[in-house]
């Protein structure tokens, strides 16, 4: 992407910026070693779905999660799950991981921990195979790499990026290519209501959802071949968006590598703030399916637009910018790279509110210079939005020319009636019209947009900036906040949620490693990292 290059520069102080990292850097590091020092049942599942295994049994309960939960009981998760699966499968006990995992939900194998020489081997069998489901994340990120320069890249920046999601996936699919048709770049399949908070991943092709399609394998290698016929059809690769989030987050992540996703949702924070996702569970998983994101090629587009639904967006502005620098240093440290950042913002003042406009744009440059080499993904007005369409389609004209302005990198279309029904294929086509005008009419307006370097929007930049680096520094203020990050997110520091530690879903799904845990995914991803 080149959008930054030709974006307005705004004069930042940069001892200022360099302190706001430094303090994120500081906020993080103990998240970090948390996680580090902690696995979840899910990352442990994701590591038997790279393994190979799949699949569900008659009433459709995964059989990862039946594995996992036969080890679970039997020697805790605390060693991680491969050296007692592996230990089984050497044993005897069945032919491969999906006999083993049906014998064990039938009770009719029993699980322990290997030591010595039958340790060794179990641990050398159990990266063979977990290496190889991470070789096929490797041939798939080869395989984008061969078809977008075969068939050409979306001819600009930003990218559009539209959401398409009956329930359906076969409903999905036709309107999914309709929508690159019509301009799409970027096509995102949002999860049914309330996917996050279910401990499994469902199994198959989905039919029914609510406000969204389950994410699901099958669903994922459909729209992925789907798109695939367009993109040849449009001489363009079009790419392919779901959610690696909430209670599944590692899972999810691991199938996106597999069926090659180009994009996924992948907050920080976003399951601890919006679904009261239990926060070290959250921190646990989120560095994992970032390390595999960071494998796979896979662009991240994180949450921060979702503060700006339940907080003012003028008072709450500079939570924004502090977590964008939260995510970029977790991003970063769990090897993702400046292009697979798209850190997310918003477009959601008031419109009543006097200099709006000039703010939004004070905003976005903002995060624009902050992060000049990432992608950043720009989200269109919500909260705001009514009944009145005609409002609704001139508050996104406005949502588009602040992105051309800004060199947003990732552009998600504003649908002017966001607030009535869920879009029909028109009014998504009308909104398509509506980022297609505003986009050519600009051209390249953002190299002669140059705001006064001591103008309004130049020093609202500056003291959003300046009250990030404020917010930081009382996070990682032991005397105001004696475990950091954690308390300040249990205080209701961003969007006014207060998610304590020790609360929320998920708790019981993690577990201290212990002394010898192996898991051959997390040691062959941090090779690379």
């Amino acid at each position: 992407m080149t959008a930054a290059t030709t974006a307005a520069r705004i004069p930042l102080d940069p001892a200022t910026v360099r302190t706001a990292r430094r303090l994120a850097r500081k906020a993080g590091r103990p998240i970090v070693r948390m996680a580090q020092q902690h696995t979840t049942v899910s990352v442990e599942r994701a590591t038997l779905r790279l393994a190979g295994l799949g699949g569900a049994d008659a009433e459709g309960t995964p059989w990862v999660n039946r594995l996992l939960d036969a080890v679970r009981g039997d020697v805790g998760i605390e060693h991680g799950v491969c050296l007692p699966v592996y230990d089984a499968l050497r044993r005897g006990e069945a032919a491969d991981l999906t006999e083993l995992a049906q014998k064990a939900a039938v009770g009719s194998v029993r699980f322990r921990l290997p030591e010595g020489t039958e340790r060794t081997r179990a641990a050398s069998l159990a990266r063979k195979q977990v290496g190889a489901g991470i070789r096929r994340i490797d041939t798939r990120r080869r395989e984008r790499d061969r078809l977008i320069a075969r068939h050409g890249d979306a001819p600009r920046t930003p990218w559009i990026y539209l959401i398409v999601a009956t329930g359906d996936i076969y409903e999905d699919i036709p309107q999914a290519q309709a929508a690159a048709r019509a301009g799409a770049d970027v096509v995102a399949v949002i999860r049914s209501t309330g996917q996050s908070l279910l401990d499994f991943v469902p199994e198959g092709a989905t039919r029914e959802g609510y406000a969204g399609t389950y994410a699901t394998q099958e669903n994922f290698r459909l729209m992925r071949a789907a798109l695939d016929e367009t993109s040849k059809e449009l001489g363009r690769y079009i790419r392919l968006t779901n959610y690696a989030s909430g209670l599944c987050m590692p899972e999810i992540a691991a199938l996106a590598g597999l069926e090659r996703l180009d994009m996924m949702l992948n907050d920080s924070m976003y399951g601890i703030l919006f679904r009261d996702i239990n926060p070290v569970r959250t921190f646990v998983d989120q560095r994992f399916s970032r390390q595999v994101h960071a494998r796979a090629g896979i662009i991240i587009n994180t949450g921060e637009d979702n503060y700006l639904t339940t907080a003012d967006a003028v008072e709450a502005a500079h939570t924004v910018t502090v977590s964008q620098l939260l995510n970029e240093y977790f991003a970063k440290e769990a090897g993702l790279e400046d292009w697979q950042l798209g850190l997310g913002h918003a477009f959601e003042i008031d419109p009543e509110v006097t200099d709006s406009f000039r703010l939004e744009l004070a905003h976005a440059l903002l995060a624009r210079q902050l992060f000049p080499r990432a992608p950043l993904k720009w989200m269109p007005p919500t909260r705001h939005m009514s009944g009145d369409i005609f409002r609704g389609y001139l508050l996104d004209a406005f949502f588009n020319l602040a992105g051309a302005l800004t060199g947003q990198g990732i552009l998600l279309v504003g649908m002017m009636t966001e607030a009535v029904v869920t879009p029909w294929l028109s009014d998504r086509d009308l909104a398509l019209q509506n980022v297609r005008y505003v986009l050519d009419a600009a051209g390249g307006l953002a190299e002669d947009f140059r705001p006064a370097p001591d103008g309004f929007i130049a020093q609202r930049a500056q003291q959003v900036l300046g009250e990030a680096v404020d917010l930081l520094e009382r996070i990682t203020d032991t005397e105001q906040h004696r475990d950091g990050l954690l308390d300040a997110i249990a205080d209701g520091t961003f969007g006014l949620m207060r998610r304590p530690a020790d609360g929320g879903r998920g708790l019981d799904g993690v577990a201290r490693k212990a002394d010898g845990y192996l898991n051959p995914a997390i040691d062959l991803l941090e090779e690379t990292s």
